[in-house]
Parts: structure tokens; C-alpha cells; sequence
């Protein structure tokens, strides 16, 4: 999540995706049709099917109760270090919170299309209600609505965009959000002192962090080998929280080893990924991974993403104890907000936007 950047672009005609399922469409419309020619990675895209049993492999699962505890913090350190994903228990956070903030997630998305278009996400931004991401009109869309907003500081807030309906919804969505930014401090703190820095360290380099939540609805779709959910991407934060409703079909998957592998929620459990913002402080130990999300042919499916990261003001690198003549110096110095920039302002396509910080970018991360 970046500033409003309002930029002339044409986009042309976006379908609500949930209005084509409530219109019992015959096909689906070309412009959802992915081409596997032009993205290979679409040749693994069809979900497992409910009957076939799938076996996953499970990320690293991480005890917030237990990090202060030294298996369990090398048990974090691997997690970020192999993975870039893990699944993160006892976070202290109330799962009636988490039930709650589902609840309005979906009263938000069952309204009417006309209500919620009082929300527009603008092309060229990324709050509001829409599909972000868009830059032209031959733009090949993502199965899925989203709904985004700033959250903090207060100056990145739209209030125009803050729903007035369901009721409670902004309440909820405040009492979460400051719950998930003390989690998102917490586990900072444990990752610097993995990497044998000081607690402090990330919280001292961001300023007053950036925050901001997204929530992604994907009704269901007849063909989900022909559409992508949330096309291949790496977060662009310094991390990334992500709650999944209850009972939701799994979806999501992420990058391990050139393969695609599902994501299996544990109830209660939050899934946390490192975003390009920890890549490049750690000088690439800690890399951000690619990710996406599939559809399913009868069920639905709700996340809700938070994104964590330092204050647009700041200037950012690797960390000096981090580059050693082991491990020079992969990324240059720049401007937090003007990455943020570059990434709201590029769709999305792997780790492509990393490019922007690399020194030598032919280096595939």
C-alpha cells in the first residue's frame, strides 16, 4: 500500500467478478483468459480437486508464546531464511476479533454493487473498492474484488473510502489493525535478534510505519484453470499479514523450488511472508517470495492482507552488518516512498518491481 498516485491512464471496461457469477455467464469473458504461453506458471494454475485428497506441504509454523526460546527463534530464523512464509500460533491475537472482522469483511462485499461503488478504486491507486493493479485495457484481470485502505499514519487515510455500511466495519477494522501492528512490532523485534542484531533495529529504521489492509473476495468460477485468483507477485512491505476466513477453499499458494505450492491454513493461525522491504535490508537472506492466489469452482474464498512497512520519508538499504565481503553489498539506497511508487504504479509480475533496487538487477533473486 502507497500514497494516491492519480494517474490518465485507460484501463477500458473492468467487470465485477461477482456480478458475472450472479449472472450465470456460459464462458468467461476473454479478458480473465490467461495465456499459458505468456505465463507458464499458469500450466500448474487448476486447484486440487475437493475429492482428490491433496497433500500439502506445510510451511514453517512459528509459536509467538515461545519465540524468547532459542529453538523456536532459529525455528523463525529458518522459516524466513528458507521459506519467506510461516504460519504464526499464539499470536495473543482474539480469534473472536478475527471472526469478527471476517463477518464484516463479507457484509461489505454481499452488498449491492451500487453501494459499493460509493468506494471507487481510481486507476493509478490502491484503496478503495475495485480491482488494483490495471494499467491498460488489454490487461489480462484477476478473478477476485478488493477492497483497500490506509490505516496508518492518518495522513495516507482517504476518508471518503471508510464505509459507513455494514455497521461497525471501520471500528473492527481500527481495533484489528492496531492488533496486527503490535504483532508485526513483536516479530520485527524477533527477526533482528535472529539475525544477531539489535531488537530495535527495523522499528528504529521505519519511522512511523506505513499500514494499510486489504481484503480480497473470490467468488467461485466455473473454469478456474482459465483465470488467476491474484496474479504471481512478492509483497512489496517489510511483511505481510494474511488472515483467511474460516472454511474458505485453500488458495493461496507461493513459490518453493519453482514449484507452486498450496498454502493450508491452521485455524486461528495468521500467515505471515516477508515483502522486497526485509529482502533488502538483509541484503537478500531474508528474500520476499512470489506468491498467488487460484480460484475454486464451487466455493468461495475471503483473505484479508495487511501490509507492514517504513514510513515513505525514509531511505532504506542493507543493513551494514549484513554486507560483508561474503556477502556484498545487492541492493542500493533509496527512497521508501518512491519504491512504493514504482510498485503501486507497475502491475503485477513476480518480483519484477525489485528490480527498482538492485544493483546489478539481471541477478534473479
Amino acid at each position: 500500500m502507497a500514497p494516491v498516485f492519480v494517474s490518465p491512464i485507460n484501463v477500458g471496461h473492468i467487470d465485477d467478478v461477482q456480478e458475472l457469477r450472479k449472472s450465470k455467464l456460459t464462458s468467461i469473458p476473454q479478458r480473465f483468459i490467461r495465456d499459458i504461453a505468456e505465463d507458464p506458471s499458469l500450466s500448474t494454475l487448476t486447484p486440487p480437486s475437493p475429492s482428490s485428497k491433496p497433500s500439502f506441504t506445510a510451511i514453517p509454523v512459528v509459536d509467538l508464546s515461545k519465540l524468547t526460546q532459542n529453538t523456536q527463534l532459529s525455528k523463525l530464523a529458518t522459516a524466513c531464511q528458507d521459506w519467506g512464509f510461516f504460519q504464526v500460533i499464539n499470536h495473543g491475537i482474539d480469534p473472536g476479533l478475527l471472526e469478527r472482522l471476517e463477518k464484516v469483511s463479507m457484509d461489505f462485499f454481499m452488498m449491492p454493487l451500487e453501494e459499493k461503488q460509493k468506494y471507487p478504486m481510481a486507476p493509478g491507486t490502491i484503496q478503495g473498492y475495485g480491482q488494483a493493479f490495471v494499467f491498460s485495457e488489454n490487461q489480462k484481470l484477476d478473478w477476485c474484488n478488493m477492497f483497500a485502505l490506509g490505516v496508518e499514519p492518518h495522513s495516507i487515510r482517504n476518508p471518503k473510502l471508510w464505509p459507513t455500511k455494514p455497521t461497525k466495519f471501520s471500528e473492527t477494522v481500527e481495533e484489528y489493525s492496531r492488533e496486527i501492528r503490535g504483532l508485526c512490532q513483536k516479530l520485527l523485534s524477533f527477526i533482528a535478534t535472529a539475525l544477531g542484531l539489535n531488537k530495535d533495529t527495523f522499528e528504529e529504521k521505519f519511522g512511523v510505519a506505513v499500514q494499510a489492509v486489504r481484503m480480497n473476495y473470490y467468488p467461485p468460477c466455473s473454469r478456474p484453470d482459465l483465470v488467476m485468483g491474484l496474479s504471481p507477485h512478492s509483497d512489496g512491505s517489510a511483511l505481510t499479514v494474511l488472515q483467511e476466513r474460516k472454511g474458505s477453499p485453500v488458495g493461496l499458494q507461493i513459490l518453493k523450488d519453482n514449484k507452486w505450492v498450496p498454502v493450508q491454513p491452521i485455524p486461528d493461525a495468521l500467515v505471515v511472508n516477508i515483502g522486497d522491504t526485509i529482502e533488502v535490508l538483509t541484503n537478500g537472506r531474508y528474500k520476499s517470495v512470489e506468491h498467488r492466489a487460484v480460484t475454486h469452482k464451487d466455493k468461495d474464498r475471503l483473505s484479508i492482507a495487511t501490509f507492514y512497512a517504513p514510513s515513505y520519508e525514509i531511505e532504506l538499504g542493507p543493513i551494514p552488518e549484513l554486507v560483508n565481503e561474503n556477502s556484498p553489498c545487492r541492493y542500493r539506497r533509496y527512497n521508501h516512498g518512491e519504491y512504493s511508487k514504482h510498485y503501486v504504479t507497475n502491475k503485477l509480475q513476480g518480483k519484477r518491481t525489485l528490480d527498482f533496487a538492485k544493483i546489478n538487477p539481471t541477478n534473479s533473486s
